[in-house]
């Protein structure tokens, strides 16, 4: 998924206002077809601390008033749990992307991650060997 509104921020900065109050959202919307519904999810948007998230989240309050309810049983359920997520200021994945950014974070000593509980080195005697990340699947 793309990222919105972090054009030009380092992940330290990207840190420093998650630790401000910044987070990472997403905004649920609800397509439906009579007898057929799709659940779908924008963008990522980064908020900044103290910003609205209206100003991101208006057009698809607008797709799921004017598409969503349509779809029978499930178009008016989803729809009304996509604005639940509206009303609230989004769907959080701000501890997933963080974890994501600072794992990539070109800044960042990467020599050794620990993922689910297994730390993964990448500095072996072997440089011709490439490096290997235990993830779990």
């Amino acid at each position: 998924m793309l990222i919105k509104n972090i054009e030009g921020l380092r992940v330290s900065q990207i840190r420093d206002l998650v630790d401000q109050g910044g987070k990472f959202v997403v905004f649920p919307y609800t397509i439906s077809f009579i007898l057929m519904t799709l659940k779908r999810s924008s963008d990522i948007y980064f908020i900044r601390p103290g910003e609205n998230t209206f100003k991101y989240s208006y057009g698809y309050v607008l797709l799921n008033f004017f598409i969503g309810w349509w779809g029978f049983p499930w178009g008016p359920i989803y729809t009304i749990g996509s604005l639940y997520h509206h009303i609230v200021g989004g769907k959080d994945f701000t501890q997933v992307v963080m974890s994501e950014l600072i794992q990539h974070d070109p800044e960042a000593n990467t020599s050794t991650y620990n993922i689910g509980g297994v730390v993964s080195s990448n500095s072996g005697d072997d440089t011709a060997q490439a490096p290997t990340y235990n993830i779990p699947v």
